[in-house]
């Protein structure tokens, strides 16, 4: 049996950030020293803002202690994010407005002799005056050049890092890094490191990611998580670890609303399931996806669809001319319909957007389509594997996802241009075909673990009344190869070769 803890630790406290609290399994361990370090423009000083209104919000006393930014300049980032911050104290250790004053000039003793004691005496005083809970220092770098040698900066911050502890202050300090190259002396202080990056694509908006460098004692989550700066904070995605929801729950079939599809399917698509739909441009493949959620909808579900080529406008109105109803869907708040902006996306974004609507509770999720997801993040090399980790947190949430996939060509051997069918449980193809001078289309289920399915190709068609599945093509032979031939031509052709050789 395990001894139970006489003093257990403190709560956590929570950093403001959402989806922070997450990566850090709970929050900030209170009374320590952590340091937060990113290029300028990382959001260091967002995130550092938001720590500090946190602790407003629930009473408690809190100090931003800054050696470059002016209290207008932060209030001037509060304004742009809508923020008041007449709560969050604001001390400017060092004044730059009279430096230039003759008055202000050393001329025995270097500057940094001068103004390091001068500083750290300011840091004390205010902070023993307003014995702040959670107390801010901006930034390190100014500290570091004061400080004019390494042996100096280091006992200095471990002198500040004491002090917090002592005075039982949970303290951020933000490093721009605009000091030394390379300087680890504050990474072996902290008792937790928090690093922000940026970079900037070929195309689009800047990309944002963090990890977390250190943190003792915690079993953070670790790796790279996506952020955005956005009007109200940094919120941040944590990486998505579908590990963590595995479960062996016993899945029911989802009907698609044609009888023939659920027959061809073996009776329809198993909960928890991916089906990629593949097929060249115009063969039915985003209307065959519309039809899914539409049955979803009149069974009362919830669903969601996230578009990255077709305009929402245009499903809406084509759907409406299909008969299938997902204006009402959409109308009364089942149907989650959103339009993606390929350069403002962030894989870590997406995945988080796709799994809080099955959170919500959508039965059926549609991505439409998978080369426009692969296509709006050219530059991330690691694109399948979020795949893979989205389907299977899905999957472990019994919804039925349903990728479209873009083949190219239009008759004949068809290359996919993605492959993704080793991902997908089911791989349903739409192909086309010609017959008696009409370009016809057919439908047949190439993969499919879940049961047993139709080996069959059926015909397959999207009229005024919406999607229709017809019959078993058996009147033709070949019709993969996009020109088939009717059965009784074949059969009276072999039968001719059959006699001519026996001759």
């Amino acid at each position: 049996m395990t001894p139970e803890l006489k003093n257990p630790p403190p709560a956590k406290l929570s950093t403001g950030v959402p989806g922070l609290d997450d990566v850090l399994c709970g929050g900030l361990a209170p009374g320590h020293l952590y340091l937060i370090e990113g290029d300028p423009g990382a959001g260091k000083t967002t995130l550092a803002l938001q720590f500090l209104m946190e602790g407003v919000r629930k009473g408690e006393s809190v100090l931003y202690l800054t050696l470059a930014e002016s209290g207008l300049e932060l209030a001037a980032v509060a304004g742009s994010h809508g923020w008041n911050i007449a709560g969050v104290p604001v001390h400017e250790i060092i004044s730059y407005a009279n430096m230039l004053e003759a008055n202000e000039q050393y001329t025995m003793f270097h500057p940094s002799e001068v103004e390091m004691g001068e500083t750290v005496q300011n840091i004390l005083a205010v902070v023993r005056e307003k014995k702040p809970t959670r107390v801010v220092l901006d930034s390190l770098s100014e500290l570091q050049l004061l400080a004019d040698a390494p042996l100096r900066y280091r006992r200095q911050v471990l002198a500040l890092k004491q002090f917090f502890a002592s005075q039982r202050a949970t303290a951020l300090f933000l490093d721009d890094r605009t000091g030394q190259a390379g300087d680890m002396q504050v990474h072996s202080i902290a008792h937790g490191v928090l690093t922000l990056e940026q970079d900037t694509k070929d195309y689009g908006a800047e990309r944002r990611r963090m990890r977390v460098a250190k943190y003792r004692g915690v079993a953070y989550r670790g790796g790279y998580h996506d952020y955005k700066i956005v009007h109200g904070g940094l919120t941040v995605y944590p990486r998505l670890v579908a590990l963590a929801t595995r479960n062996m729950q016993k899945r029911l079939q989802v009907k698609s609303g044609l009888a023939a599809l659920d027959q061809l399917l073996g009776g329809g698509m198993e909960q928890g399931s991916s089906t990629l739909i593949s097929g060249p441009p115009g063969s039915g493949k985003s209307t065959l996806a519309a039809q899914f959620t539409a049955a979803a909808l009149a069974r009362g579900e919830k669903a969601a669809m996230f578009l990255f080529e077709e305009s929402a406008g245009n499903l809406i109105n084509r759907s409406d001319s299909l008969k299938m109803n997902l204006r009402g869907g959409l109308d009364d708040g089942r149907l989650t319909l959103q339009q993606i902006d390929p350069a403002e996306l962030s894989p870590g974004e997406f995945a988080h957007t796709v799994c809080a609507a099955a959170a919500a509770g959508a039965g059926v999720v549609v991505i439409d389509s998978l080369n426009g997801y692969l296509n709006a993040m050219p530059d991330e090399r690691f694109l399948v594997t979020h795949l893979h980790e989205m389907l299977t947190f899905l999957g472990q949430h019994g919804v039925v996802t349903i990728l479209v996939g873009v083949q190219s060509g239009m008759m004949g051997p068809m290359v996919a241009t993605v492959d993704a069918s080793y991902l997908a449980d089911n791989v349903l193809m739409l192909r086309y075909f010609e017959a008696g001078g009409e370009v016809r289309q057919a439908v047949s289920v190439f993969k499919k673990r879940g049961s047993i399915h139709e080996r069959t190709i059926r015909a397959f068609c999207i009229g005024s009344g919406g999607v229709e599945v017809g019959p078993v093509l058996r009147q033709f032979r070949g019709v993969l190869t996009g020109v088939p031939r009717p059965v009784a031509a074949v059969q009276a052709e072999e039968g001719w070769k059959a006699a001519h050789l026996e001759r």
